[in-house]
């Protein structure tokens, strides 16, 4: 990697006599430990020793040596993290009040103003979180039903005509048409339509930017900004591009349903019910943002976690046989399953509860940080520290979930076969104040693909020329969201009073 090679090449070795001496002059004597971490070099910290594809590994190894809370420094920055749901819980729900704002990072500056994930704690993100309270609340989000099962039933057709190697594109395009269909009433045109691609080159932009070496260094060095394009591999030249599709994917879709509104042509959507109420022009440009930011915050985790759903299938036929049985005995077979349906459909709740902790889609979801000083178990969390939520540690946690590495979605259900915990509240949503906003609507869409797909479809291993069974391992991908890597698999009708019922629907479109 370019930015690597040039770091350890000439950046650090020129700047390290400097910022050690000013950066150990500045280190602030704190007045009760930190939190138990592994011993950190001057300056440099713990950067030596990480995992820099997957840290969330190396979190995880130090937390059974240190603990579930641990301290790490890297470039000068205090680093907390924590390796347990209870802890979290206690700091970032019970004190939320000083867990609740973003870490200032510069590669995050060129997407702030829009991105409710990323702002700061204040006035601006009480605004966004109001407007997606009053567009995405659970009842709202359940009102889209018809669009949630129109966008599955032709997710189930396109796997069914599909071959292995187009799951990942198939997937995406069922959660980006389906969120652009809600957000605006937009009817997308597969992945070559004018939003959905350059949504999608704003995402790419955005994970290039936005890597954790960048962010460590930009925030420990923001004299490197000054350096040239071509020494970070034209990241900040990226940044001009990015601006100006935020500002195009930002008005355009929003502009064209308020003309679509005037005419009186607009389809149900979240913009319109918006723009329908009384509202005045500060909320109008909230809204835009609360709409892009639900496309751009949902397509890659929706269609990662869908993807993962698949892979388990492949791996534990029994899962999918035993909830093919509970769709099977709670829905007619000529019917498919909505959201109705799903009180009767516990197991299949339990299933997507699983897939959210067998491989959680951001194992280190989104940075916390402090507004000031805390204590915890006797040990200092200091202000301005950035604190994280190693999920990958608190699913593989040995005391919570027996042998954690099995996808077993028993274990989220009760001896008589009911749901233990509402799905909304996985520990993959966040915690606090900054808990996913768009839950409601991730969840609604993600079950409805989840049953259409079994409802009709059998998942299983795939066959070489030879007739022998192609082998399935999970393997993933590494960056701030993960998905699976491309894997094989057979995907057949298994209901063919089903099919046909979706595909006559699809004709007659």
């Amino acid at each position: 990697m370019l930015f690597t090679h040039i770091l350890a090449l000439w950046i650090l070795p020129c700047i390290f006599a400097l910022v050690v001496a000013s950066g150990l002059t500045r280190r602030r004597v704190y007045p009760l430990p930190l939190p138990p971490g592994p011993r950190s070099l001057p300056f440099l910290g713990n950067a030596l020793q990480l995992d820099t594809k997957r840290p969330w590994l190396t979190y995880t190894a130090w937390g059974k040596t240190y603990g579930k809370i641990i301290h790490s420094r890297l470039l000068g920055i205090d680093l907390i993290i924590i390796n347990s749901e209870t802890i979290a819980r206690e700091l970032l729900d019970k004190r939320s009040a000083n867990y609740s704002t973003r870490p200032v990072i510069r590669t995050n500056e060129f997407w702030t103003g829009f991105n409710t994930a990323l702002l700061p704690y204040g006035e601006t993100l009480r605004q966004h979180r109001k407007i997606f309270h009053q567009v995405l609340r659970a009842e709202v989000s359940v009102s889209y039903h018809e669009m949630y099962s129109r966008h599955a039933n032709e997710l189930v057709i396109n796997l069914l005509d599909a071959t292995s190697d187009l799951l990942q594109q198939h997937t995406h395009i069922y959660t980006a048409s389906l969120i652009v269909a809600v957000t605006y009433g937009h009817l997308a045109h597969g992945h070559e339509d004018s939003f959905l691609t350059r949504a999608h080159e704003l995402l790419e932009i955005a994970k290039y930017i936005v890597s954790p070496e960048r962010a460590a260094m930009f925030t420990a060095f923001p004299f490197l900004e000054k350096l040239p394009f071509w020494c970070f591999g034209g990241a900040f030249a990226l940044m001009g591009r990015s601006r100006e599709l935020c500002q195009q994917l930002l008005n355009e879709p929003f502009d064209e349903v308020k003309a679509q509104m005037a005419n009186g042509t607009a389809s149900h959507s979240l913009v319109a019910d918006f723009l329908s109420q009384a509202h005045d022009d500060a909320e109008e440009d909230t809204m835009k943002s609360v709409a892009l930011m639900g496309y751009v915050a949902g397509i890659e985790t929706t269609a990662s976690i869908l993807q993962t759903f698949l892979l388990a299938m492949v791996l534990y036929p029994d899962v999918q046989a035993q909830a093919r049985a509970e769709i099977d005995q709670a829905v007619r077979h000529d019917k498919m399953p909505c959201l109705d349906d799903r009180a009767l459909l516990p197991y299949l709740d339990a299933i997507l509860r699983e897939v959210l902790r067998w491989y959680p889609v951001g194992p280190l979801g989104v940075p916390h940080a402090t507004l000031n000083d805390d204590v915890y178990d006797g040990h200092l969390i200091p202000k301005g520290a950035i604190v994280m939520v190693n999920q990958w540690a608190l699913s593989r946690d040995e005391d919570v979930f027996p042998d954690a590495s099995r996808f077993d979605p028993s274990r989220h259900l009760t001896v008589d076969g009911k749901l233990k915990d509402p799905f909304v509240n996985h520990f993959a949503f966040g915690h606090g104040r900054r808990i996913c906003p768009g839950r409601w609507f991730a969840e609604n869409s993600l079950w409805t693909a989840a049953a259409a797909i079994l409802a009709v479809l059998r998942i299983d291993h795939a066959k070489d020329s030879n007739g022998d069974r192609i082998e399935v391992k999970p393997e993933f991908s590494t960056g701030m969201v993960i998905h699976p890597e491309p894997f094989h698999c057979s995907i057949e009708s298994r209901n063919t009073a089903r099919e046909g019922h979706l595909r006559a629907m699809m004709n007659s479109k």
